[in-house]
């Protein structure tokens, strides 16, 4: 894991070490997925998110017609950010190369994943709602590599 911290004004601002950065990407902060479309306009979309530490890849589940899947499919460079917007404000941004993946048993094993990460069981109707459609084949993951994170951390400002 190649980890950064942010400038601000030409000047380094405090971030997260390797460990740090780990942590923090266990939280239930959306990630806001930056593609850009078929117009070559930028499109932001916050998604719930699985990371993995040992691979060091990013996992969202998206449907496979959504407009996600149409942009990385031509252009799978992607920007990344998760931040905590309460003070003292943290979050790790970078750059990635995202791939759609269309297997089954891979999609509904990180359906149950993201789905108990975010909303604490299978149970809710949410999550009953997208268990089936990953069941059903109508949902992918995307797998997001990244080149590099940077991070800010103003508790140590």
């Amino acid at each position: 894991m190649i980890v950064k911290s942010i400038e601000v004004d030409n000047v380094p601002f405090p971030g997260m070490n390797e460990y740090e950065v780990s942590n923090f990407l266990e939280s239930k902060l959306n990630l806001q997925l930056a593609t850009i479309d078929g117009k070559g306009d930028p499109n932001i979309q916050p998604v719930w998110f699985e990371y993995e530490k040992e691979s060091e890849r990013f996992y969202i589940m998206t449907s496979k017609s959504s407009s996600k899947v149409k942009s990385i499919q031509s252009k799978p460079d992607i920007y990344f950010s998760i931040d905590d917007e309460n003070f003292p404000y943290k979050g790790v941004k970078g750059k990635g190369r995202a791939t759609i993946i269309d297997n089954p048993s891979r999609v509904v094993a990180m359906a149950e994943k993201i789905n108990l990460k975010y909303l604490g069981t299978l149970e809710h109707p949410t999550a009953k709602m997208l268990m089936e459609y990953a069941q059903n084949g109508k949902e992918v993951l995307v797998e997001i590599n990244p080149k590099y994170f940077a991070t800010w951390d103003f508790s140590k400002a």
